[in-house]
């Protein structure tokens, strides 16, 4: 992580510094160091045979399958030479428990998992004579397992099922998982009849080929609307705004008129007293609601009047972002690099957890007396660490995306001539990350990391607790949850705010972080415009592009007659099309807003003037020429009088906070 330029500055330019210097260097090796102790408890687990105990599997008596053992002091049965015993069978495998979600049968290795149904004690002597394969305790001897007393205990459950070993695993399971109907049951909830169970999944694999291509169909879709979006966001924006102002006088005018209606009905004669009383209230109300709808209206129209303006700088806004994605083409591909990064990670901390699952001591287990490792003193901390990891270095990937983003586009909007832009911004902006701003990244996704973690608690405890607490207890802990939700996205928000004017200034992430707040609370009624507006049309976008995929599946699925259900292969390329139109727009989202900051300190330190040039896009600059036409004289003065007004220096902060 290199350093260059110069960290003291006596002014801070508004503008993509040649001379760039590290921020929050402290937090960079604070984080280094947290993933060196990632990585250290990965080696910990892989050197404690936790990883050989994962993959080989052990017996109930702490065996490790296919290889020799050491004795366990105090565990008879152990420390046996399991070398020809690769295979972990179960005497039960679906005795299952449904909350810890494991299996509680005892497990023994064996050198071949039982290939067909074994019935009768008689079938399990010979399977164990002809294969050498013992599927009881190893103290039973297998040419008297028909006459044990103890074969009710000690050996499989009969019939015993057919099974055959995993591929990585090796694990003997059952070729028929009717048994675990019931664990399925829990994680879906809503299936009850097995032949419903088949003929969704018979469905999903008869229309996989057409799944992929309308999967393929979405992603193509979402691709063209982030370029196409320019030229439509005007049109969609306006019918947005006429249909909530059509609908508040309508909802108004037929509520006032169902008044009226009420009213009259009221004073007629010839209905009861017991009918007349209750229209008097219902007329009440409905009077109570015609009001309120009324005032609603009025602030609505009075808010539009007054928005207008803002709702053509949204416009603005867009047709550029549209623009930002011709020129830097690269950022379209964001979403996978991300994805991709994010599923690595997750995979590698799924591998790491499991292999905590089997590392520590070996202890019997008064209930089942089963052999289980579990961890003591401050190894069974470990857990929570590689927890915290999950969050804060997810965030710190979702961080760096954004960093990146606004670096780019960052780049874009303050150079003045397009055709002098870097070859490719987008690495240029990867660069300056990794060189110099991987500390405030590893800052910004630490705050949201500290929010984050006490949610999940209070939401963990809610879970246990459901059904047991009161109502107040309940409502404390949603609204708990609710507070800290609230808080985590307004936290991100100024996060991606502050990253953009980190991408500016070069500067640490506190100091860029109060620089863009000031900015925002400046033009907070834009920032409000732009959210509500922007975060509208971004939703019909993805509104359009599920819809439209939906439709294509639905005249696919039509065209072959094969397929008779038509609901899951529906739903998964629905919630697919969904994610992918949420992934990319919301690289649109980041890049509107980082365009809507800079354009914000465009138009606080420039006015046009020679010396003070704008760095905007035309589009902007025909917005701010408009605004400034329409305001009086005396407005336009005074707008005047304060660009004219030299700009003072912000306070310089320093380059770590």
């Amino acid at each position: 992580m290199g350093c260059s330029g110069s960290i003291e500055r006596t002014k801070r330019e508004w503008k993509p510094l040649e001379d760039r210097s590290c921020t929050d260097i402290a937090w960079f090796f604070i984080f280094l160091l947290f993933c060196v102790g990632m990585g250290g408890i990965c080696g910990y687990t892989i050197v404690t045979g936790a990883a050989s105990r994962l993959i080989s599997g052990y017996d109930s008596y702490g065996n490790t399958c296919g290889q020799r053992n050491e004795q366990i002091e105090g565990i008879r049965l152990s420390g046996l030479d399991q070398t020809d015993k690769k295979y972990v069978f179960f005497l039960d495998p679906c005795n299952i428990d449904i909350v810890q979600r494991r299996i509680k049968s005892m497990a023994l290795c064996v050198s071949l998992c039982p290939d067909q149904e074994l019935p009768t004690y008689a079938d399990l002597k010979r399977f164990a004579i002809v294969n050498g394969s013992e599927l009881c305790s190893y103290e039973l001897a297998a040419h008297r397992y028909p006459s044990l007393p103890e074969r009710t205990t000690k050996c499989p459950k009969l019939p015993v099922p057919p099974s055959k070993s995993l591929p990585l695993f090796n694990r003997c399971t059952p070729v028929d998982i009717s048994c675990y109907t019931k664990f399925a049951e829990v994680l879906i909830s809503f299936v009850s009849d097995n032949s419903m169970m088949h003929g969704l999944i018979a469905g999903v694999m008869a229309s996989k080929e057409i799944i992929l291509g309308l999967c393929l169909l979405a992603l193509v879709l979402s691709m063209l609307l982030m370029v196409i979006i320019r030229y439509i966001s005007a049109v969609l924006v306006w019918i947005l705004t006429a249909l909530v102002v059509l609908g508040s006088l309508g909802g108004t005018g037929v509520l006032w008129w169902l008044y009226v209606d009420h009213r009259m009905n009221s004073n007629e004669t010839t209905i009861a007293k017991e009918e007349q009383e209750v229209s008097i209230d219902n007329t009440q109300a409905l009077l109570v609601y015609a009001i309120a709808a009324t005032v609603f209206t009025v602030v609505l129209l009075l808010l539009m009047l007054f928005m207008r303006k803002r709702v053509a700088l949204t416009i603005a806004l867009f047709h550029v972002a549209g623009k930002v994605f011709i020129h830097l083409p690269l950022l379209v591909l964001q979403p996978f690099w991300t994805f991709l990064a994010l599923i690595v990670f997750w995979l590698y901390w799924i591998m790491v957890l499991l292999f905590l699952g089997t590392t520590g001591n070996p202890v019997e287990n008064p209930e089942t007396g089963l052999v289980e490792f579990r961890m003591s003193g401050p190894l069974q901390y470990m857990s929570w660490y590689h927890a915290v990891g999950l969050i804060w270095i997810s965030e710190f990937i979702l961080a760096c995306q954004q960093m990146t983003v606004a670096g780019a586009v960052v780049t874009y909007y303050f150079t003045r001539d397009k055709s002098r832009l870097p070859l490719t911004p987008i690495l240029s902006s990867v660069f300056r990350l990794v060189r110099y701003h991987l500390g405030t990244v590893a800052k910004g996704a630490f705050i949201i990391t500290l929010v984050k973690i006490p949610r999940f608690i209070l939401m963990y405890i809610h879970n246990q607790l459901k059904g047991k607490e009161n109502a107040c207890a309940r409502c404390m802990l949603k609204a708990c949850i609710c507070c800290l939700w609230c808080l985590e996205k307004c936290l991100n928000y100024l996060n991606q705010n502050a990253y953009a004017a980190t991408a500016i200034n070069s500067t640490s992430f506190c100091t860029s972080a109060r620089d863009a707040f000031v900015i925002l609370v400046e033009n907070a009624l834009r920032v409000a415009a732009i959210n509500a507006v922007g975060d509208f049309v971004l939703f019909l976008g993805k509104v359009l592009i599920v819809s439209c995929t939906a439709f294509a599946g639905v005249m696919a699925l039509n065209y072959q007659r094969d397929y008779t259900v038509w609901v899951l292969p529906l739903i998964i390329v629905s919630l697919f099309a969904f994610l992918v139109a949420h992934c990319f727009l919301s690289i649109f989202e980041i890049v509107v807003d980082v365009l809507f900051l800079c354009f914000a300190i465009d138009t606080k330190y420039n006015d046009g003037s020679p010396g003070k040039e704008f760095y905007m896009d035309k589009a902007l600059m025909e917005f701010v020429e408009n605004s400034r036409k329409s305001l009086p004289d005396r407005g336009r003065g005074r707008l005047e009088e304060e660009e004219d007004t030299e700009v003072k220096p912000m306070a310089p902060g320093p380059s770590s906070a």
